[in-house]
């Protein structure tokens, strides 16, 4: 039997761990510069005590994470709420989403589970790719995160992903808890939404069984995530441009900790999070005889299906698709609409900003036609879905 000890190096902290990475992190002059600005108004010393008060890693998610994302749900979003409908909040699952936003769809999805009646949050998988600093490594883990090592060479990729496999097991099946994963590595820029089949091989590596009995013991729940506004849009309409015009561009970490901040602050409209029926049924009607190339392909199609089915649609969405196709056939008012050209002309001015300021010259035509797409997107798979 796994023991946590095996997965040493991407594991949540355990309760035993707390002391020690809580010692860590106050010492530690970048951290106590972000908690007082996080907390200007309570003095450090007080948020320390308090964060030592804190045995076990539900009580500081319940203690800072849940009150700090209520505040910030009440500032900068018109309310997140859940559909748990499709499942039962006495059982445990791991839930694949689509991924909009790098922090917040994990940490709301904790809030929502708390709210609608589920006794313990999520276990949150996380890219090494985010921790740019000691204390945040410590930070994620004291908030149930395990960590997603990349950028290893083949044999040490296959390694790493059976041991996160058998970890995501363990978490499911002896620590019973839940499990946050996105549907894929990193965000739909172009919020396309898709299943990349490598996570589900990823995911059957571990258990017992044939892939689904392995699927199965995962109890896999598709989830969407469906915001009225991202804040990051025109970050990301910035990134299509340098991609497309400046050869071999890449995302340092300082533009993952902007998206971080950005993504955080950023006023997002309405949130909802929407869980389809747990795959262990479907996962029972797959045939024996499906040769083992198709599998994967047949499991990744169903959770796009219901992740696209069960997004919420907002004006925002319709009115994009209108815009991009030069139609005019959605529900919504011409105020509506007028708000939302209003917003899509800042948010592309800003874009044009961060390329001035990187010495290109901002495709205008291009920077809106991105930004339309991520916000038309989820309309198109939505009436695509079956």
């Amino acid at each position: 039997m796994a023991t946590q000890n095996n997965f040493e190096p991407i594991r949540a902290f355990s309760p035993e761990d707390l002391p020690a990475a809580y010692e860590r992190l106050t010492s530690d002059v970048q951290f106590r510069n972000v908690v007082t600005k996080v907390f200007p108004q309570v003095p450090f010393e007080m948020l320390e005590a308090k964060l030592k008060q804190c045995k076990t890693n539900l009580d500081f998610q319940l203690a800072f994470c849940y009150p700090f994302l209520k505040d910030l749900l009440a500032k900068a979003s018109k309310g997140c709420d859940i559909d748990i409908s499709n499942i039962d909040n006495t059982r445990r699952y791991t839930f694949v989403s689509n991924h909009r936003d790098i922090v917040l769809d994990s940490a709301l999805l904790d809030v929502m589970l708390i709210d609608a009646g589920f006794k313990t949050t999520c276990e949150i998988a996380i890219g090494d790719n985010l921790l740019a600093a000691p204390w945040i490594k410590d930070l994620v883990r004291v908030n149930k995160s395990f960590i997603v090592l990349r950028s290893a060479g083949i044999r040490e990729m296959l390694v790493n992903s059976k041991r996160m496999a058998e970890y995501m097991n363990l978490v499911i099946n002896e620590k019973h808890d839940n499990i946050w994963i996105a549907q894929r590595e990193g965000r739909a820029k172009d919020s396309n939404d898709r299943t990349q089949e490598s996570i589900i091989k990823m995911m059957a590596m571990g258990g017992e069984g044939s892939v689904a009995e392995r699927l199965k013991q995962l109890h896999i729940v598709p989830l969407a995530i469906s915001y009225e506004y991202d804040p990051c849009d025109f970050l990301k309409a910035a990134e299509f441009q340098l991609k497309r015009d400046v050869e071999g561009w890449k995302k340092t970490k300082q533009d993952d900790v902007l998206s971080m901040q950005t993504g955080i602050m950023g006023y997002k409209g309405h949130i909802h999070y929407h869980c389809a029926p747990c795959l262990d049924h479907f996962l029972d009607t797959l045939p024996a005889d499906l040769p083992k190339g198709d599998i994967f392909r047949v499991i990744a199609d169903k959770m796009d299906n219901d992740i696209h089915a069960n997004y919420q649609l907002y004006a925002n969405n319709i009115i994009a698709l209108d815009m991009l196709e030069d139609t005019a056939g959605g529900d919504y008012t011409k105020e509506e609409k007028t708000t939302f050209v209003n917003y899509l002309e800042q948010q592309a001015k800003k874009a044009e900003d961060i390329l001035t300021k990187a010495g290109l010259t901002p495709d205008k035509a291009y920077l809106r036609e991105r930004i339309l797409t991520m916000y038309a997107n989820p309309a198109r798979n939505k009436a695509a879905a079956k």
